[in-house]
């Protein structure tokens, strides 16, 4: 069964773009435009994967994630942040203070993409079956 890809951009056509990449890659995709709906989406449809941007009105990334890991329910879901903050602080606490999974700066490459969301997916299956 094809994994399921939850991505949550405020910008639409990011979204449809790393949608075309992941299909085209056999993956499932879903998407949110808010962090209101990327969190019911979260429940719902307990994706294996979240892309989500960090810079979105009302709730940002970091708080979506801080929700997440912060619910029994879903705080093992898997999130890579896709954003355009590049600076090294920024990625340092993505990754070491907030545990995501994945930081993808913009813009990227369809292959650097790929190759994120497949790492991280290989690596929750092997920890999952240990």
């Amino acid at each position: 069964m094809a994994e399921k890809i939850l991505i949550v951009d405020d910008d639409r056509e990011m979204v449809e773009l790393i949608e075309l990449f992941l299909s085209n890659a056999g993956f499932l995709t879903l998407s949110a435009f808010s962090g209101e709906e990327a969190l019911e989406k979260t429940f719902k449809e307990k994706p294996d994967l979240i892309l989500l941007d960090i810079m979105m009105p009302k709730i940002d990334g970091w708080e979506v994630l801080r929700r997440i890991k912060n619910d029994p329910e879903v705080q093992n879901t898997p999130v890579a942040f896709i954003t355009a903050r590049t600076q090294n602080i920024d990625k340092m606490i993505g990754l070491s203070v907030m545990k995501a999974a994945g930081y993808i700066t913009k813009p990227f490459s369809k292959q650097e993409l790929l190759t994120e969301v497949k790492r991280i997916i290989d690596e929750n299956k092997r920890s999952a079956g240990a």
